[in-house]
Protein backbone atom coordinates (compact mmCIF):
# COMPACT_ATOMS: atom_id res chain seq x y z
CA UNK A 1 0.00 0.00 0.00
CA UNK A 2 2.81 2.51 0.59
CA UNK A 3 4.69 1.71 -2.05
CA UNK A 4 2.04 1.99 -4.10
CA UNK A 5 0.82 5.47 -2.63
CA UNK A 6 4.87 6.44 -3.32
CA UNK A 7 4.01 5.76 -7.17
CA UNK A 8 0.76 7.78 -7.67
CA UNK A 9 3.17 10.99 -6.16
CA UNK A 10 5.44 10.17 -8.24
CA UNK A 11 3.62 10.11 -11.13
CA UNK A 12 1.97 13.26 -10.35
CA UNK A 13 5.10 14.71 -10.09
CA UNK A 14 5.93 13.09 -13.43
CA UNK A 15 2.80 14.82 -14.77
CA UNK A 16 3.14 18.15 -13.56
CA UNK A 17 6.66 17.97 -15.19
CA UNK A 18 5.12 17.94 -18.65
CA UNK A 19 4.88 19.71 -21.81
CA UNK A 20 1.88 18.88 -23.32
CA UNK A 21 2.62 20.19 -26.51
CA UNK A 22 6.13 17.78 -26.47
CA UNK A 23 4.67 15.12 -26.10
CA UNK A 24 4.35 12.55 -29.10
CA UNK A 25 1.84 12.62 -31.17
CA UNK A 26 2.11 8.89 -32.22
CA UNK A 27 3.56 5.75 -30.07
CA UNK A 28 5.07 2.59 -31.55
CA UNK A 29 5.08 -0.03 -28.95
CA UNK A 30 7.01 -3.65 -28.92
CA UNK A 31 5.13 -5.70 -26.30
CA UNK A 32 8.26 -8.03 -25.34
CA UNK A 33 8.57 -10.19 -22.77
CA UNK A 34 6.14 -12.35 -21.69
CA UNK A 35 7.82 -15.38 -21.52
CA UNK A 36 10.77 -13.67 -19.39
CA UNK A 37 8.02 -12.49 -17.35
CA UNK A 38 6.06 -16.08 -16.61
CA UNK A 39 9.38 -17.42 -15.77
CA UNK A 40 10.42 -14.68 -13.70
CA UNK A 41 7.02 -15.03 -11.72
CA UNK A 42 7.15 -18.71 -12.08
CA UNK A 43 3.78 -18.69 -13.82
CA UNK A 44 2.47 -21.69 -14.25
CA UNK A 45 2.21 -21.46 -18.26
CA UNK A 46 2.70 -18.51 -21.30
CA UNK A 47 -0.80 -18.21 -21.60
CA UNK A 48 -1.11 -16.69 -18.16
CA UNK A 49 1.37 -14.09 -18.75
CA UNK A 50 -0.49 -13.25 -22.33
CA UNK A 51 -3.25 -12.53 -20.94
CA UNK A 52 -1.58 -10.48 -18.00
CA UNK A 53 0.29 -8.76 -20.72
CA UNK A 54 -2.67 -7.76 -22.83
CA UNK A 55 -4.54 -6.22 -19.94
CA UNK A 56 -1.79 -4.31 -19.21
CA UNK A 57 -2.45 -3.18 -23.21
CA UNK A 58 -5.54 -2.24 -22.46
CA UNK A 59 -4.46 -0.27 -19.37
CA UNK A 60 -1.23 1.61 -22.00
CA UNK A 61 -4.31 2.36 -24.26
CA UNK A 62 -6.25 4.14 -21.26
CA UNK A 63 -2.77 6.30 -19.89
CA UNK A 64 -2.62 7.12 -23.90
CA UNK A 65 -6.02 8.43 -24.31
CA UNK A 66 -5.68 10.31 -20.85
CA UNK A 67 -2.60 12.18 -22.27
CA UNK A 68 -4.23 12.93 -25.69
CA UNK A 69 -1.98 10.70 -27.52
CA UNK A 70 -3.65 10.72 -31.06
CA UNK A 71 -2.06 7.25 -32.76
CA UNK A 72 -0.71 4.01 -31.27
CA UNK A 73 0.74 1.23 -32.97
CA UNK A 74 1.34 -2.06 -31.61
CA UNK A 75 3.30 -4.95 -32.36
CA UNK A 76 1.69 -8.33 -30.36
CA UNK A 77 3.05 -10.60 -32.97
CA UNK A 78 5.82 -10.61 -35.78
CA UNK A 79 6.36 -12.63 -38.37
CA UNK A 80 9.59 -14.54 -36.70
CA UNK A 81 7.18 -15.05 -33.74
CA UNK A 82 5.39 -17.55 -35.94
CA UNK A 83 8.38 -20.02 -36.24
CA UNK A 84 7.79 -20.74 -32.52
CA UNK A 85 5.88 -24.38 -31.73
CA UNK A 86 2.63 -24.63 -31.52
CA UNK A 87 2.17 -25.00 -27.97
CA UNK A 88 3.68 -21.89 -27.73
CA UNK A 89 1.68 -19.91 -30.12
CA UNK A 90 -1.91 -21.52 -29.85
CA UNK A 91 -2.43 -20.45 -26.69
CA UNK A 92 -1.24 -16.81 -27.93
CA UNK A 93 -3.30 -16.88 -30.65
CA UNK A 94 -6.73 -17.79 -27.83
CA UNK A 95 -5.21 -14.61 -25.95
CA UNK A 96 -5.71 -12.43 -28.70
CA UNK A 97 -8.66 -13.46 -29.58
CA UNK A 98 -9.77 -12.56 -26.36
CA UNK A 99 -8.43 -9.07 -26.68
CA UNK A 100 -9.95 -8.09 -30.08
CA UNK A 101 -13.52 -9.38 -28.54
CA UNK A 102 -12.76 -6.72 -25.77
CA UNK A 103 -11.07 -3.74 -27.37
CA UNK A 104 -14.35 -2.50 -29.38
CA UNK A 105 -15.72 -1.42 -26.43
CA UNK A 106 -12.45 0.53 -25.27
CA UNK A 107 -12.13 2.06 -28.78
CA UNK A 108 -15.75 3.42 -28.54
CA UNK A 109 -14.96 4.59 -24.92
CA UNK A 110 -11.83 6.36 -26.54
CA UNK A 111 -12.91 7.75 -29.80
CA UNK A 112 -10.66 5.38 -31.36
CA UNK A 113 -10.29 3.46 -34.76
CA UNK A 114 -8.68 0.31 -34.76
CA UNK A 115 -6.92 -1.16 -37.84
CA UNK A 116 -4.72 -4.46 -37.80
CA UNK A 117 -1.60 -4.66 -40.30
CA UNK A 118 0.79 -7.69 -41.40
CA UNK A 119 0.73 -10.57 -42.79
CA UNK A 120 -2.57 -11.78 -41.65
CA UNK A 121 -2.77 -14.66 -44.69
CA UNK A 122 -0.03 -16.41 -42.52
CA UNK A 123 -2.25 -16.74 -39.33
CA UNK A 124 -5.29 -18.80 -38.19
CA UNK A 125 -8.40 -18.13 -39.65
CA UNK A 126 -10.41 -17.65 -36.11
CA UNK A 127 -7.96 -15.13 -35.49
CA UNK A 128 -8.13 -13.30 -38.29
CA UNK A 129 -12.04 -13.40 -37.82
CA UNK A 130 -11.73 -11.91 -34.71
CA UNK A 131 -9.37 -8.49 -35.82
CA UNK A 132 -11.58 -8.06 -38.60
CA UNK A 133 -14.30 -7.88 -36.22
CA UNK A 134 -12.98 -5.60 -33.96
CA UNK A 135 -11.79 -3.71 -37.07
CA UNK A 136 -15.23 -3.58 -38.57
CA UNK A 137 -16.81 -3.05 -35.11
CA UNK A 138 -14.59 -0.07 -34.42
CA UNK A 139 -13.87 1.78 -37.67
CA UNK A 140 -14.56 5.18 -36.87
CA UNK A 141 -12.58 7.93 -34.54
CA UNK A 142 -10.71 10.65 -34.50
CA UNK A 143 -7.76 8.89 -33.00
CA UNK A 144 -6.05 5.46 -34.18
CA UNK A 145 -4.96 2.27 -33.32
CA UNK A 146 -2.70 -0.21 -35.14
CA UNK A 147 -2.20 -3.40 -34.03
CA UNK A 148 0.68 -4.86 -35.89
CA UNK A 149 0.30 -8.77 -36.12
CA UNK A 150 2.06 -11.24 -37.95
CA UNK A 151 3.82 -8.50 -38.63
CA UNK A 152 7.60 -7.56 -40.25
CA UNK A 153 9.38 -4.28 -41.59
CA UNK A 154 10.62 -5.28 -44.61
CA UNK A 155 7.96 -7.04 -45.66
CA UNK A 156 5.77 -4.46 -45.10
CA UNK A 157 8.32 -2.86 -47.46
CA UNK A 158 8.08 -5.10 -49.95
CA UNK A 159 4.34 -5.26 -49.97
CA UNK A 160 4.71 -1.70 -50.68
CA UNK A 161 6.89 -1.65 -53.47
CA UNK A 162 4.57 -4.32 -55.09
CA UNK A 163 1.79 -2.96 -54.64
CA UNK A 164 3.09 0.45 -56.16
CA UNK A 165 4.35 -1.04 -59.00
CA UNK A 166 1.20 -3.03 -59.63
CA UNK A 167 -1.22 0.38 -59.45
CA UNK A 168 1.51 1.85 -61.66
CA UNK A 169 1.20 -1.01 -64.45
CA UNK A 170 -3.05 -0.57 -64.15
CA UNK A 171 -2.43 3.31 -64.79
CA UNK A 172 -1.24 1.88 -67.94
CA UNK A 173 2.57 3.56 -67.20
CA UNK A 174 4.90 1.73 -69.66
CA UNK A 175 7.81 -0.50 -68.11
CA UNK A 176 10.45 1.79 -68.95
CA UNK A 177 9.06 4.30 -67.13
CA UNK A 178 8.07 2.77 -64.29
CA UNK A 179 11.58 3.32 -62.09
CA UNK A 180 11.14 6.76 -62.53
CA UNK A 181 8.10 6.89 -61.17
CA UNK A 182 8.90 5.22 -57.75
CA UNK A 183 10.72 7.56 -55.19
CA UNK A 184 10.30 7.78 -51.40
CA UNK A 185 6.91 9.48 -51.50
CA UNK A 186 5.01 7.17 -53.59
CA UNK A 187 6.44 4.29 -51.40
CA UNK A 188 5.19 5.83 -48.37
CA UNK A 189 1.91 5.95 -49.86
CA UNK A 190 1.46 2.38 -50.05
CA UNK A 191 2.94 1.47 -46.40
CA UNK A 192 0.18 -0.81 -44.39
CA UNK A 193 -0.82 2.66 -42.37
CA UNK A 194 -0.11 5.55 -45.23
CA UNK A 195 -2.86 7.97 -43.44
CA UNK A 196 -1.37 7.90 -39.82
CA UNK A 197 1.88 10.05 -39.28
CA UNK A 198 5.17 8.65 -38.85
CA UNK A 199 5.97 7.91 -35.19
CA UNK A 200 7.34 9.98 -32.76
CA UNK A 201 8.41 7.34 -30.39
CA UNK A 202 9.07 3.98 -30.66
CA UNK A 203 9.26 2.27 -26.76
CA UNK A 204 10.34 -1.51 -26.62
CA UNK A 205 10.39 -3.34 -23.24
CA UNK A 206 12.05 -6.22 -21.89
CA UNK A 207 15.72 -4.61 -22.38
CA UNK A 208 16.03 -5.45 -25.15
CA UNK A 209 17.49 -2.15 -27.31
CA UNK A 210 16.74 -3.45 -31.08
CA UNK A 211 13.56 -2.83 -32.73
CA UNK A 212 13.66 -6.20 -34.81
CA UNK A 213 12.72 -4.16 -37.62
CA UNK A 214 9.06 -2.26 -36.33
CA UNK A 215 8.02 0.40 -38.71
CA UNK A 216 11.52 0.27 -40.13
CA UNK A 217 10.56 3.04 -42.93
CA UNK A 218 8.29 4.78 -40.88
CA UNK A 219 10.94 5.05 -37.61
CA UNK A 220 13.84 6.58 -39.82
CA UNK A 221 13.62 9.82 -37.08
CA UNK A 222 11.49 8.17 -34.34
CA UNK A 223 13.20 8.85 -31.01
CA UNK A 224 13.65 5.23 -29.47
CA UNK A 225 13.38 4.52 -25.19
CA UNK A 226 13.74 0.80 -24.13
CA UNK A 227 12.49 0.26 -20.72
CA UNK A 228 14.44 -3.06 -18.77
CA UNK A 229 10.95 -4.40 -17.36
CA UNK A 230 8.85 -6.63 -19.28
CA UNK A 231 5.91 -5.86 -21.02
CA UNK A 232 3.34 -7.50 -18.16
CA UNK A 233 4.72 -5.50 -15.72
CA UNK A 234 5.25 -2.36 -17.37
CA UNK A 235 3.68 0.61 -15.36
CA UNK A 236 1.89 3.76 -16.08
CA UNK A 237 5.12 4.90 -14.19
CA UNK A 238 7.24 3.69 -16.53
CA UNK A 239 5.41 5.09 -19.28
CA UNK A 240 5.09 8.85 -17.84
CA UNK A 241 8.89 8.05 -17.56
CA UNK A 242 9.46 7.01 -21.11
CA UNK A 243 7.73 10.48 -22.03
CA UNK A 244 9.86 12.29 -19.79
CA UNK A 245 12.85 11.03 -21.44
CA UNK A 246 11.25 11.63 -24.82
CA UNK A 247 10.04 15.54 -24.53
CA UNK A 248 13.67 16.29 -23.03
CA UNK A 249 15.37 15.41 -26.27
CA UNK A 250 15.95 18.18 -29.08
CA UNK A 251 14.82 16.20 -32.37
CA UNK A 252 16.96 17.15 -35.37
CA UNK A 253 15.24 14.81 -37.91
CA UNK A 254 18.70 14.36 -39.23
CA UNK A 255 19.66 17.90 -39.95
Amino acid sequence: MKLGLLYRLYERRLLRGFDRERLPRHIGVVLDGHRRYAREEGLASYQESYRVGMRRFEEFLDWSHELGIPAVTAWVLSRENLGRPEDELFPYFEVLEELFGRLPERARRHDMRIKVIGSLDLLPESLVSAAKRAQEEANEGSRRLNIAMGYGGRQEIVDAARDLVTSLVEQGVPAEELASRIDADSLAAHMYSSDVPDPDLLIRTSGESRLSGFLLWQSAYAEFVFVDVNWPAFRRVDFLRALRDYAGRERRFGK
